[in-house]
């Protein structure tokens, strides 16, 4: 399923997209969790009992209950995770055209959950950050509390999986030498369009990730050059802390990062529009905006 939260009319829900519609859950059924982030954090056998009730009711019954697309505003799938952990240099293309050694162990950094907006919301370049810059990426969403999870049983902890944009303010980033400060400004964690759960997208370890600014492919790679997969990333942050329901692990950026771009860099500013596609999820939109340009 693809699960995503909406307002509609002022009022803030959750459910099921396909083919442009979306499946208000808590109106169908009040069997249901009342948000998605209760949905998640609940029992992961809920996701079968939902899916099982969709596919026994009829589609009047189910239209009752159905939203058109373009009649709602998509909303960030989870604003209050746990933690939101991050991976640096974990993709072979990014650590190259960096000239950058391969980690022996995953780089781990953490942003706020102040930092998340959703689909088409404005990223907010502040005045004094000159040097802004975007990274696509896969998120996890774990599913179930664990600890040094084993790789063989990891899947088993994920929920599901979203889109997420790592921005960064490199000035800030490389003067700091570490990465908290320039990565973690309001705004700085896009994330959505929606949730894809595990069952649906399948093997997560080959899909084509891409990023556009104007219409510019910059990134255009796919998961199979990550350092460590999903379930190794999950095996190694276990070992170090405790995982949750809720958690978004964002797993690293292929190359195509503005920072290095040949002849000179290319960063962001006023205006721009930054998309990033993930194979078997769909396609996150946002545009920078400078609070003097508003």
């Amino acid at each position: 399923m693809k699960l995503v939260r909406f307002k509609y009319n002022d009022k803030i829900s959750y459910g099921v997209l396909k083919n442009n519609e979306i499946l208000c859950l808590p109106l169908f059924s009040n069997q249901f969790p009342k948000t998605l982030e209760e949905l998640i954090t609940s029992n992961m056998n809920k996701l079968t009992e939902i899916e099982h009730s969709i596919r026994n009711f009829s589609e009047k019954e189910l239209k009752k209950a159905t939203y058109r697309l373009d009649q709602v505003e998509l909303l960030a799938p989870i604003i209050n995770p746990p933690k939101i952990i991050c991976l640096g240099l974990n993709y072979r293309d990014h650590a190259a055209e960096q000239g950058a050694k391969i980690p022996d162990e995953p780089i781990i950094f953490m942003k706020p959950r102040t930092a998340i907006i959703g689909p088409n919301q404005l990223i907010i370049k502040p005045g004094f950050v000159e040097k802004l810059d975007y990274e696509g990426e896969l998120a996890i969403i774990i599913g179930k509390k664990g600890k040094n999870i084993p790789v063989s049983e990891a899947k088993n902890y994920i929920f599901g999986y979203t889109i997420f944009n790592d921005v960064s303010a490199r000035d800030i980033q490389f003067k700091d030498r570490q990465w908290t400060r320039g990565k973690s400004f309001d705004t700085f964690a896009p994330i959505g369009p929606c949730i894809v759960t595990r069952n649906q997208l399948g093997d997560p370890s080959d899909l084509r990730i891409r990023t556009w600014v104007n219409g510019e492919l910059r990134q255009d790679s796919s998961t199979r050059n990550m350092v460590f997969n999903v379930y190794e990333i999950i095996y190694h942050i276990s070992r170090v802390m405790t995982l949750e329901p809720g958690d978004i692990i964002a797993t690293g950026t292929p190359a195509g990062v503005g920072v290095f771009m040949k002849p000179e860099p290319k960063f962001l500013k006023h205006g721009d529009v930054i998309e990033i596609e993930i194979e078997g999820i769909g396609k996150l939109k946002n545009t920078v905006v400078e609070p003097s340009s508003q």
